[in-house]
């Protein structure tokens, strides 16, 4: 007998229709077609285990299962539950009345039992568009699949479960989600705050311009002076998520697998810190299996590359298109996928091999080619892509002494969020255009231009540096921010100023190449 059942494969961030087609006749044998992977084709073994623990004999015939389409590689064991649904069904063991209304997918432990699987949210994206009655999955993945609406979601905890609801013996109650009561009630919430930081003004500020404007940031500091410390912080600063970023932002790491268990939406904007010995895979995603890399782990929240000057250089420059792009594809001889990538990039960096190249108190051991050496482990074109560059200078005692705490978290995320409204409005006919960092040549010309002693004091600081053109629109755009968060219309001569100190790199001192 033939039986179908209908399942799902992930693509890059969304998923697609499979049909799964198990016939069921006399002869002996098991075989799986349909472009199947190693975990696909061990599930012969789980299946069989998990139907003798549900009290079901597994059939002594020749099993043929097809996975359509069959030019689609298919990919990990969640395939385990319409599997073993679909051969009970062949053999006439279950009812076929309901199989084909409803989604299935779920990994299967030798006892029965139903473990989580990747890419969930997808997954029933896809059973929606389909019209379907309803998607049957593991329960740990029950909130995470619940928050698309209009389709009743089903966690099971076993195979028993499923095969008793199809054949109509007990009834399953939808997980429900209040999604916008949820998502409203966990922002605000974070580990961090700014309040615990002592001193540091110039930093706070230059932070408060970046996530304002959704800038790149490299902090350049000797060890001890705040810079991790900080960037911990910026989460509690950024502007809340949307719905539709909340949305986007979760499949990215549902597909990847790193949604903690119960979770329903992501409330705050993910804030990645790989360690620099991670390799140009990792950082854009690829591998045999594709996978979302960190870039796009950090799409809609921050990238933060600790002690840059260590990540191989091969790693760094991998970053230059997605930077500009805000996406990343990836094309192999097997697949090819297009990854989301919209971070906001935040680096930090000793400025000499000792870190103690300029510092007020401690002498630097390092000769002047070894600190020229340091830091062209960074390639111009990478630091041309990073708006602001920031000096941070070691507390002193009477700033780390003191018990008055500084600037709450929340007194400058509402600036960033009032800048941020305006940004909205001044793009909502712009497709792709959220913030002043997105901004295109010509909308800079439009909204960025700067008034005439603003222009003259921008001529002379690119006359004396000798900054690129990329240098200059990115001195525009921070300059637009800067005059966002004083709700300036016009770019005025005090923005520009502010937005040139903030180009530390650029204000190099002859041979030596480093800044300040």
């Amino acid at each position: 007998m033939l039986a179908k059942t209908v399942g799902s494969a992930v693509q890059g961030i969304d998923a697609i229709r499979v049909e799964i087609e198990v016939s069921v006749d006399w002869g002996s044998g098991f075989v799986i077609v349909g472009l199947p992977d190693t975990a696909v084709k061990e599930s012969a073994e789980r299946v069989r285990c998990a139907i003798g623990q549900a009290g079901y004999d597994f059939p002594n015939k020749n099993v043929v299962i097809n996975l359509s389409p069959a030019d689609i590689k298919k990919e990990g064991s969640a395939y385990d539950l319409p599997l073993a649904v679909g051969i009970l069904a062949a053999d006439e063991k279950i009812s076929t009345e309901r199989l084909g209304r409803y989604m299935l997918m779920g990994e299967l432990s030798l006892d029965g039992s139903l473990r989580d699987v990747k890419g969930a949210l997808p997954m029933a994206i896809v059973a929606r568009e389909m019209h379907l009655d309803g998607f049957i999955l593991p329960r740990a993945n029950a909130l995470e699949a619940a928050v698309v609406n209009n389709l009743n979601v089903y966690g099971v905890d076993n195979l028993q479960q499923v095969i008793a609801f199809l054949n109509g013996d007990i009834a399953l109650e939808p997980t429900v989600v209040d999604t916008r009561a949820d998502f409203a009630r966990a922002q605000g919430q974070f580990p961090y705050d700014f309040s615990e930081v002592k001193g540091q003004d110039n930093v706070k500020r230059a932070f408060e311009v970046a996530c304002a404007g959704g800038h790149n940031i490299l902090l350049i500091g000797s060890p001890g002076s705040g810079k991790s410390m900080m960037a911990k912080r910026l989460p509690s600063i950024m502007p809340p998520l949307s719905l539709s970023e909340a949305l986007e932002t979760t499949k990215i790491h549902s597909v990847a697998g790193k949604l903690p268990g119960g979770t329903t939406l992501m409330t705050t904007r993910p804030y990645r810190s790989p360690h620099h010995t991670i390799s140009p895979v990792a950082l854009v995603g690829g591998g045999s299996y594709p996978c979302p890399g960190e870039i796009s782990l950090a799409h809609n929240g921050i990238l933060f590359l600790d002690e840059l000057p260590e990540f191989n250089r091969t790693v760094l420059e991998v970053m230059r298109q997605p930077l500009e792009d805000r996406h990343i594809s990836i094309s192999r001889a097997k697949y090819a996928v297009d990854y989301p990538a919209s971070f906001m990039l935040v680096a930090s960096m000793n400025p000499c091999p000792c870190g103690y190249y300029g510092h007020p108190t401690k002498p630097c051991i390092c000769g002047e080619y070894q600190r020229a050496h340091y830091m062209g482990k960074i390639s111009g074109p990478l630091l041309d892509r990073i708006d602001l560059h920031i000096e941070v200078q070691p507390v002193d005692f009477d700033q780390i002494s003191s018990t008055t705490p500084g600037e709450p978290s929340a007194s400058i995320r509402e600036r960033v969020v009032m800048a941020r409204a305006l940004q909205t409005a001044r793009f909502k006919d712009c497709k792709g255009i959220h913030c002043n960092a997105q901004m295109t040549p010509s909308l800079i010309h439009q909204y960025a231009e700067p008034d005439a002693e603003g222009l003259e004091r921008l001529r002379d600081a690119m006359t004396r540096t000798g900054m690129s053109a990329r240098a200059y629109d990115r001195i525009l755009k921070v300059a637009r921010t800067i005059a966002d968060l004083d709700a300036s219309p016009r770019v005025q001569q005090h923005h520009i100023m502010e937005a040139i100190s903030y180009r530390n790199l650029d204000r190099t001192t002859g041979t030596t190449g480093m800044p300040f």
